[in-house]
């Protein structure tokens, strides 16, 4: 019964988005509107992102010397100069990594 309630309710999530983007014409939808919607991705992805950096499990801070924090600043760093968003999560994890099983 859980499994057909998590597919329903899935299907339903599915539709009723897939339905307002199948569904606009682009026309109604203004040059000032389509501007500021191209800027949704860029605010929502930080919104993600630094709560699982900057917290632990139980909802505090975690420390500087954290794991986390180190892969984090090295991503960004590596973000800044190349540019590149595959080469920054590839390196992002390796430092992560590095700085867990290594250090």
């Amino acid at each position: 019964m859980n499994w057909i309630s998590i597919i329903i309710a899935g299907l339903v999530t599915y539709f009723t988005r897939m339905s307002m983007v199948t569904l606009i014409k682009k026309e109604m939808i203004g040059k000032d509107l389509r501007k500021i919607l191209s800027y949704v991705p860029s605010v929502v992805f930080p919104s993600i992102i630094f709560p699982a950096i900057l917290l632990n499990d139980f909802g505090n801070l975690v420390s500087f010397s954290d794991p986390k924090i180190f892969g984090a600043i090295t991503a960004l760093l590596i973000g800044f100069y190349t540019r590149n968003v595959i080469l920054t999560i590839m390196i992002g994890l390796a430092s992560y990594w590095i700085f867990i099983f290594i250090i």
